[in-house]
């Protein structure tokens, strides 16, 4: 598993790759997610990944498919940020 705040480096279809800074990692439904920001750019806007094994095993992040899925799991990391926001307040 990837811990918070650590800046982990993506490939993509094409073998460019990015970096990302791990924003947080949520549990939704018996599934893990990350939540990803652009390393390099000024981005206001996250991705979630989701956590999942490849054939040997080994920890992979990958596109959610269902849109339903991808909601409930940016619904559940908004409520984890209002929660905080309300706790600093």
């Amino acid at each position: 598993m990837t811990e918070r705040d650590e800046v982990i480096t993506l490939i993509d279809e094409e073998g460019n790759e990015h970096d990302f800074a791990v924003v947080d990692i949520l549990q939704v439904e018996g599934s893990e997610y990350a939540i990803l920001l652009p390393a390099e750019e000024e981005a206001e806007e996250a991705i979630i990944l989701k956590f999942a094994q490849d054939e040997d095993g080994n920890d992979i992040l990958v596109d959610i498919e269902e849109d339903e899925e991808w909601e409930k799991v940016a619904d559940a990391w908004q409520e984890k940020v209002a929660g905080e926001e309300e706790i600093q307040q």
